[in-house]
């Protein structure tokens, strides 16, 4: 079966209905995004998306904000940017601190981040594109706290990163923020099936 790459009205469920299956299906997305996290440095975590995590999405702001009819088109093109194409790996990263203060300084160095983000791996080194939706850094150069990257494979990029157990690093090259993780295995492949 194909994967499915974009939302349509179609996938889109009555919400009296969606409120029948919504905890059931609240935990079942919370275990698929269990294998889809990946924390890197002290602040910065990526949420892999895929077409389960965006359905999960747009149903939670439909629900939640009740626009009814009239907000389904809004919500389809807001997330359908966000679900693999079959030849990339799509993450939201978030930058976490707790403490306001020290929040806003720690924001005011990062601007730019998004740029930087990559993965590397058997001698592959793949460079984040941010989502060209709006800038998420701002003219003073104060980085956004939530960040949505694309990162484009070729047939054999997919291929190496699709081998088991290949060591995968994620990581910033940002000067103030240059930290790096290794993706579990577990991580890894649930990743891999993300590729057409």
């Amino acid at each position: 079966m194909d994967k499915k790459t974009s939302l349509t009205k179609a996938d889109i469920m009555a919400m009296a209905d969606y409120a029948k299956i919504r905890k059931d299906k609240r935990s079942a997305i919370s275990e698929h995004k269990r294998a889809r996290r990946v924390e890197v440095g002290p602040f910065a975590t990526f949420y892999f998306e895929s077409f389960e995590t965006m359905w999960m999405q747009v149903h939670e702001m439909l629900y939640i904000e009740k626009g009814g009819e009239e907000q389904i088109a809004g919500e389809l093109a807001a997330y359908n940017p966000l679900i693999p194409n079959g030849q990339e790996l799509v993450a939201t990263f978030m930058i976490e601190i707790d403490e306001p203060i020290r929040r806003a300084r720690v924001l005011a160095g990062l601007g730019g981040i998004e740029e930087t983000a990559f993965f590397s791996f058997s001698g592959e080194r793949i460079a984040g594109v941010a989502e060209a939706d709006q800038d998420r850094t701002s003219e003073e150069g104060k980085a956004s706290s939530v960040q949505f990257v694309h990162f484009p494979f070729t047939p054999a990029q997919i291929a190496a990163f699709s081998k088991p157990d290949t060591q995968v690093i994620l990581g910033f090259s940002h000067p103030a923020y240059s930290h790096m993780a290794v993706l579990p295995e577990a991580v890894r492949a649930a990743l891999a099936a993300d590729f057409a």
